[in-house]
Formats: C-alpha cells, sequence, structure tokens
C-alpha cells in the first residue's frame, strides 16, 4: 500500500516537498481560497503555490490570513494575498474579489473550503445553529460562486472546487445540520456545472472524510480523538492528510481534469462505507461547541 505524503499537524508549511505532479502544472494561475487561513484551506493553498500559482486567502480574522500568507510566501516564494471577508456577506465578498482582481488581474480557480461544523443530536439543535451552518456552507458557497462569475468567469472560464462531506450519503447521525448544508453545496455543484459549462467553467466537490492536523478533528473532545479514530473499521486503515487533500484538489482545479465536471470526488480512504453510526460509539466523540 502506498505510503500518505509526508504532513504537519499544525497551520505551518511542509518542511520539505517532493513533486508528484509537474512543478509548474498551475504556473502563473490565480486560486481564491476561502477559508484559506488555517487547516485543509491553508495546505490546499500551499500546494497550489508549489506548483506555480498565486493565492488569494481569504477568511474573517485578517490576523489569521495576514499570518498564514507570510508562511506561504516564505516557503513557496509565489505570491499570496491575505484578505478579511465573511462569506455570508455579499458586499464583502464582492470588495474582496475586487481587490483580488486589482492585484493580480485575474483569478482563474476557486476553492470553497469555508464551513462550521460540530457534533449535535437533531433533537438538540437549534434555530440559529441550524442557520448559521447553512449560512456558512451552502449560502457562502453560493455567494462566493456568483459574485466570482459575474466578475470574471462568466467572461473568461475558470474552475471551482467546493470542499464538501460524505455526511449525506447515507445519513449521518449528529450531522443533521452539516449534512444538509453539504448536500446542498453538491447539488449547486451539478447545477452550475451545467449551466455553467457552455462558458468553459468547470463545477466540482471533493468529500474529505476524517483528516488528521485539521479543526474538526482537533473539536472532537480529548487529546486521544486521533487514536480513537484509528481504531474504527476504515478499509484504508488510517486518517488521511490534509497533503492528499490538497493533491486531490489540484488534480480537480489543473488541466489534468479538463473534462471533469459536476462530480464529488470521495477522498476518505472508503470510510463512508464502513464508519459507525451509532450515537452510543459516536458520543465518546462529543466535540466542543463550534464558534458560529
Amino acid at each position: 500500500m502506498a505510503q500518505p505524503p509526508p504532513d504537519v499537524e499544525g497551520d505551518d508549511c511542509l518542511p520539505e516537498y517532493h513533486h508528484l505532479f509537474c512543478p509548474d502544472l498551475l504556473q502563473d494561475k490565480v486560486a481564491f481560497i476561502t477559508g484559506g487561513g488555517s487547516g485543509i484551506g491553508f495546505r490546499i493553498a500551499e500546494i497550489f503555490m508549489r506548483h506555480g500559482c498565486h493565492t488569494v486567502i481569504v477568511g474573517r480574522s485578517l490576523q489569521k490570513v495576514t499570518t498564514a500568507a507570510k508562511k506561504l510566501v516564505a516557503a513557496t516564494g509565489k505570491r499570496c494575498l491575505p484578505l478579511s471577508m465573511d462569506v455570508r456577506v455579499p458586499p464583502e465578498v464582492m470588495t474582496a474579489v475586487d481587490q483580488a482582481l486589482q492585484e493580480f488581474g485575474k483569478i482563474n480557480i476557486l476553492i470553497n473550503c469555508a464551513a462550521g461544523n460540530f457534533l449535535c443530536p437533531a433533537s438538540a439543535l437549534s434555530f440559529n445553529a441550524f442557520k448559521t451552518v447553512v449560512d456558512i456552507d451552502t449560502i457562502g458557497t453560493f455567494n462566493v460562486s456568483s459574485v466570482l462569475y459575474k466578475k470574471f468567469f462568466r467572461d473568461h472560464g475558470g474552475v471551482v472546487v467546493n470542499i464538501t462531506a460524505t455526511l449525506s450519503m447515507r445519513g449521518q447521525v449528529l450531522q443533521l445540520h452539516a449534512g444538509a448544508a453539504k448536500a446542498a453545496v453538491d447539488a449547486m455543484t451539478r447545477h452550475l456545472a451545467v449551466e455553467w459549462g457552455p462558458q468553459n467553467i468547470r463545477v466540482n466537490s471533493l468529500a474529505p472524510g476524517a483528516i488528521s492536523g485539521t479543526e474538526g478533528l482537533r473539536r472532537l473532545r480529548g487529546s486521544n480523538a486521533s487514536s480513537k479514530l484509528k481504531h474504527f473499521s476504515n478499509p484504508i486503515p488510517r486518517l488521511g492528510t490534509k497533503t492528499e487533500i490538497a493533491h486531490s484538489v489540484l488534480y480537480l482545479a489543473s488541466p489534468l481534469a479538463s473534462y471533469v465536471s459536476g462530480i464529488v470526488l470521495v477522498v476518505d480512504g472508503g470510510s463512508w462505507m464502513t464508519f459507525p453510526n451509532g450515537i452510543k460509539q459516536l458520543l465518546e466523540f462529543e466535540s466542543f461547541s463550534a464558534k458560529l
């Protein structure tokens, strides 16, 4: 079995990197990455930049994305523009996209990675908690995609990759809010792929599984959450890495996937088919409340 590529737990760049793809795969492209200041979004930005891409990383905390941008530039030598933006607020999205276009003159790739989540039984889920997750995950994805379409993609083409989840594939307990929100994004992916395809715009989803070194995993209460998860029956018996997710996103965003549109690429080691779905088994992973 192939070994996973090296990764680091925190929001830091890889100490060394060996290219599996051509180093200039995204040469001089520009990617706009929501949630790019940490976790999977941060690693996507790094891997893109290591393949010749410039990036715009956006998040609600300007300090957080500014710190991330400095790390990314130092490690890769490519340009990275940090911007503060809330995906739920269309005027902020418009301003950020305008700033990115002013800085780079183009945006070739959109990665919708901003998300909110926590574990909660449906019976205990508040109206506001459900609405907030949908606002960030679903409406936020629409807001950014729509603005970029109108401001650049409609006339120049582009690529959209939506980071979603496998939660809705079988009805996961404790995840009604996130499963519903991500299922809506996957539907959006298919609709936009059909409507925007004639304008040379590809739209795909990527659904990660349990990924080490991410906020989602850290929110599982207890320092040994990762080791507990490893004991669950998974066809590939380990957690995934942020680098593995980034490589899969790189494929979808690159010319390698030039005839791929409207799909949901599941990258979870097969765990959506075997991960336990009983409340008694999962309650030991009671999560911290999300900051929504």
